[in-house]
């Protein structure tokens, strides 16, 4: 998979672990492997421009997902396999998921990475305007999250004593 992290934000960003994260839920999801993805992370001003001019409420947000094509999923109520797509772009904030983190006694890293899982799955067809899609969105989130962590722990970090 093809995913492309540009930090024009100014704060220090793990970039890589923003791409595998990516690759992992693009994967998770049965995306197929050609498909393209563009993370963008700004500041404030920009976040703020973005969020008006295409949600039309006022102030910066943490996190928008913009997409390009219209995807099949299988599993997702499309019978056809997954093509490869330019799936779209997701803006994030990091000086707003930094204050999200801070409330939520969570690191920033941690909530950049939920605020990009999120986004993809905006990408992805998913969407919480009602109870029931909230609910499947957020399982979702949160099972992919899990996973993500899982992932990343070592092979010695078993909870085994040495």
């Amino acid at each position: 998979m093809s995913v492309e992290v540009a930090n024009e934000s100014g704060a220090a960003v793990d970039e890589r672990a923003l791409v595998d994260l990516a690759r992992f839920v693009l994967d998770s999801q049965g995306v197929h492997p050609l498909a393209e993805l563009s993370v963008l992370l700004v500041d404030l001003a920009a976040m703020e421009a973005l969020h008006v001019r295409w949600m039309g409420e006022p102030g910066p947000t943490d996190v928008l997902a913009f997409p390009m094509d219209e995807l099949a999923i299988p599993g997702r109520g499309d019978d056809d396999e997954p093509e490869p797509t330019l799936l779209g772009d997701v803006v994030l904030c990091p000086t707003v998921a930094e204050r999200q983190a801070a409330e939520a006694k969570t690191a920033p890293e941690d909530e950049l990475h939920l605020l990009c899982t999120h986004g993809i799955l905006h990408l992805l067809g998913y969407d919480h305007g009602e109870p029931e899609e909230e609910q499947e969105m957020f399982a979702t989130q949160a099972r992919l999250l899990a996973s993500w962590a899982d992932s990343r722990r070592p092979a010695a970090d078993s909870g085994a004593a040495p």
